[in-house]
């Protein structure tokens, strides 16, 4: 005999399924990505870079980078032009990255930063009206395992424990990722117009497992230069800012 559902004992079952359910739509939705936001608040924000800048920023939305700035007064559609400093790394003594990896880092950076705002705006050398000045500096950086990272991806017991890692901690073992600092200012005055900061990781996508040590803060540098690509061209067009 079929014992009926109740109203009570189907409420039951939805306060033990509806999480767990909502955890595996995000680690599925997660497993396709390269890259994913990792959490980072006021007190984790060196400074370095934006230094008493830095009490401007507020957390952003879900599709934003953690914690930014936007000059409310900022005519954006004046600018056309950017000018872009050297990428500089910032992780003071206590970093464990080498001097090494970190000039193939924010040389990567710069050369990232070049390739995906050159689709968008003329880069020029000099300041000058209707040019903005973008200054960023990475603040960490953190190896992938490319090994162990392999073996918890591809091998069926090692994947189940990955996945139960990442619904329990929101990240998945062995990955790498970076920290950035950027900020926008007018080229001839000065004028804060934009500020960010941003923590990314390696996400769960089947590609990553064969990439090298430095391939999670690659894909996170490749992240951050295609948004910021993207919104400053929105901005500057007249769109809404977001």
């Amino acid at each position: 005999m079929i014992k009926p559902v109740t109203v009570t004992s189907a409420k039951r079952r939805a306060r033990t399924w509806g999480p767990l359910m909502s955890g595996m739509g995000v680690l599925l939705l997660t497993a396709c990505t390269v890259t994913q936001k990792a959490p980072l608040d006021q007190a984790s924000v060196h400074c370095g870079l934006l230094a008493n800048e830095c009490a401007k920023l507020t957390p952003g939305g879900k599709d934003q980078v953690s914690l930014r700035y936007i000059n409310p007064s900022a005519q954006w559609t004046s600018y056309n032009k950017i000018m872009i400093e050297p990428v500089t790394f910032w992780g003071g003594e206590s970093t464990s990255v080498s001097s090494a990896d970190q000039q193939m880092l924010v040389n990567y950076f710069s050369q990232q930063l070049r390739e995906q705002l050159g689709k968008k705006f003329q880069i020029v050398e000099q300041s000058g009206p209707g040019v903005m000045k973008l200054s960023v500096a990475m603040t960490d950086a953190e190896t992938a395992t490319p090994v162990l990272r392999s073996i918890s991806m591809f091998v069926p017991q090692a994947h189940m424990l990955s996945n139960l890692k990442y619904l329990a901690t929101g990240t998945f073992p062995f990955v790498g990722g970076a920290q950035a600092e950027a900020k926008l200012t007018d080229s001839v005055s000065g004028e804060l117009l934009s500020a960010a900061a941003d923590k990314r990781i390696g996400g769960g996508n089947a590609t990553t497992g064969f990439q090298w040590q430095w391939g999670d803060a690659e894909h996170a540098i490749d992240k951050w230069c295609e948004m910021l690509a993207e919104r400053l061209s929105s901005w500057t067009s007249g769109s809404p800012s977001s």
